[in-house]
Order: C-alpha cells, then structure tokens, then sequence
C-alpha cells in the first residue's frame, strides 16, 4: 500500500521547554488535522529576559497522509 503526505510547518511555543514547543504545536495540529504520522524540527530559536530563556519557539514540519474521499 502506498501513501501520499502532504507537509506542513508549524511553530510551537513554550515557556517550559523546547520538548513542550513540539507537543504544542502538534496538539494544535491534531484538533483539526488527522492522521498525522511524523514531524522534523528545521529551527530552534528562544527569547530571553533578563539574561536567562524566558520562552521557547520550535518550526517543525509536521507529514499526515492523505486519504480518499469515498
């Protein structure tokens, strides 16, 4: 069986982690997209205050297969 995936990219954010931007910005995708089955992350990028990481961003590319209408 073969399938066709088409690719999006998102940006996650967090004030925990970047593990945490990742779950997030493939939560938001899983409430209105399904079949989701892997994501790269292309860039990793923070903002700081007072010289510490005050907020994570995480760009991730996020592939779901598609399926046929019936």
């Amino acid at each position: 069986m073969s399938h066709t995936y088409k690719i999006i990219e998102l940006t996650g954010s967090s004030p925990i982690s970047s593990d945490e931007a990742i779950r997030n910005a493939i939560a938001s995708a899983a409430e209105t997209l399904d079949h989701l089955r892997w994501f790269e992350v292309i860039e990793t990028r923070g903002h700081l205050e007072n010289n510490a990481v005050a907020h994570w961003q995480v760009t991730i590319k996020l592939g779901f297969t598609l399926t046929p209408h019936s």
